[in-house]
């Protein structure tokens, strides 16, 4: 039980701390640079859409700012089964001429990019989604990447606004140490998977997504990668979003995580010889999974360590789970929050980790569930980061 408590440990260990000090140091030493330079071709713009009238004349508008040579442009709306007055709007933007709304059935999100990319005839494809807002640069900046021609996906980088709710600035700060994650994994060679939001890649390289894909994100960039192709992530290319409730963001781990199953299930070779970033998908995708199921272990095992340590471990466990259940009842200005909220963070990570698996026992469709943000939480930032 011993060796089980160290083992268990340790995994968790490498997990959160080895393996970024291992990224770090191979991006420092053996790092690649994206050869970007000026570099124009015609793009299609797919946004697909369910009941998205809240925001989809802000992304109409954020699309129209978009600092690229309009001729070069076409915007493909796929409109997946709406109920409400997403249609309505997009009509509305007639001044638009390469707008093009694509009236679909309810399909889900991959019938909706399938319907779109079938319909597109640009060089590059740029796949968003309907809530974030695009800085001008954006696109010029993911286009200029493909100038490199190792480069067959290029992902931008999501900024989630400041917010005034610790909660939420906890999961904020989870965001942006995934985001450091993905920066280094795409200087060594290629980030398995792109921000779902933001990314562009040569059409020639896309595939039709499965029914119910979960992540079309990554299974579109690795349809790339075995091809030959590098995915990078490029921090020039920003999108903006407002910052989500711990549970909101629960829900969307659960199906995030569970995208990695199926993915792992659509393409096996992720886990043979042909896969190039193998220590890299196991450490940053893989791993995720299975640490719960480490600290879970570790937790039984503790049990049988040797007293006084037995004590130790198994109070200093309890203490970590106790800071996470008060977190919920703290108020909101609590000094102690700082160390609460990030607690409570984690450990909801983790169980989303462990809810993933549902993906095993339920229909893909299930895990589909509305992310709902907090724009009056978010605080206004005074000048956006512009893109270089």
């Amino acid at each position: 039980m011993t060796v089980i408590f160290l083992l268990s440990v340790a995994f968790c260990v490498y997990t959160l701390a080895g393996y970024p000090l291992l990224l770090a140091l191979l991006a420092r030493f053996r790092g690649r640079k994206v050869a970007k330079a000026p570099h124009l071709a015609t793009v299609s713009i797919i946004l697909p859409v369910h009941n998205g009238d809240r925001f989809i004349a802000d992304k109409l508008e954020s699309i129209r700012g978009l600092e690229y040579p309009r001729e070069l442009l076409e915007i493909l709306v796929a409109c997946d089964g709406s109920t409400d007055l997403t249609r309505q709007i997009v009509r509305g933007f007639s001044d638009m001429p390469a707008l093009t709304l694509l009236e679909l059935p309810r399909g889900g999100k991959a019938a909706a990019i399938n319907a779109a990319v079938g319909r597109a005839t640009g060089e590059i494809l740029f796949f968003t989604d309907v809530r974030q807002h695009l800085h001008p640069a954006a696109l010029s900046n993911l286009v200029a990447c493909f100038a490199d021609p190792e480069v067959g996906v290029a992902s931008g980088e999501l900024i989630i606004r400041d917010s005034a709710a610790r909660e939420e600035a906890s999961v904020g700060l989870y965001w942006k140490y995934e985001k450091w994650i993905r920066k280094q994994l795409s200087r060594v060679d290629s980030v398995p998977g792109a921000t779902g939001c933001i990314y562009a890649m040569r059409s020639a390289l896309a595939v039709p997504l499965p029914p119910d894909t979960l992540n079309d994100d990554m299974y579109l960039p690795l349809a790339a990668f075995f091809r030959g192709y590098r995915v990078i992530f490029d921090e020039a290319a920003l999108a903006y979003d407002y910052p989500t409730a711990l549970a909101s963001e629960f829900r969307r781990k659960v199906r995030t995580l569970a995208g990695v199953y199926q993915i792992v299930r659509f393409c096996p070779e992720l886990l043979g010889p042909r896969n190039r970033i193998w220590i890299h998908f196991f450490s940053h995708k893989l791993a995720r999974l299975i640490m719960p199921w480490a600290l879970v272990s570790a937790a039984i095992s503790s049990v049988f360590l040797p007293t006084p340590w037995n004590t130790a471990v198994l109070a200093t466990q309890a203490g970590a789970y106790f800071l996470a259940a008060i977190d919920t009842v703290l108020p909101g200005n609590s000094p102690l929050k700082r160390l609460t909220s990030p607690v409570r963070t984690f450990t909801v990570m983790m169980a989303a980790s462990l809810c993933a698996m549902a993906i095993l026992f339920v229909p893909a469709r299930l895990l589909w569930k509305e992310t709902r943000v907090n724009a009056g939480q978010a605080v206004p930032v005074g000048r956006e980061r512009p893109g270089g």
